[in-house]
């Protein structure tokens, strides 16, 4: 009767000990995979950011130049930005296929893998 007393002691602390480590394991997934999507999405942002500055300085540098060209400078500012306010516009009516889609898309498949 000892023995089997000891036994299902045994038992007990082992899936105690089993329950404590799938949850540690659970634990360090969870961060692991937070850690991947955080550092993605990190180096997403830096290198939009360098993308979107030099589109700036080449965006200041197509206004001076079509300015330049039609004889006063603000006239290429216009027109540069007319052509980013049709661009916005576009983008706004198309956001759920062209943005809203692809990164939730990405976001869902990143946390899967």
């Amino acid at each position: 009767m000892e023995n089997q007393v000891s036994l299902v002691e045994v038992l007990f602390e082992r899936t105690g000990n089993y329950a404590k480590n799938s949850l540690e394991l659970y634990k360090l997934k969870a961060i692991n995979k937070s850690a991947d999507v955080i550092s993605s999405l990190a180096v997403r942002i830096v290198v939009i950011s360098v993308v979107a500055l030099f589109f700036i300085i080449l965006n200041i540098g197509v206004a001076l130049w079509i300015g330049e060209n039609l004889g006063k400078d603000y006239y290429g500012f216009f027109i540069v930005s007319g052509f980013y306010a049709l661009v916005g516009l576009l983008l706004f009516t198309f956001r759920n296929i062209l943005i809203k889609r692809p990164v939730r898309d990405s976001i869902i498949m990143q946390a899967l893998n």
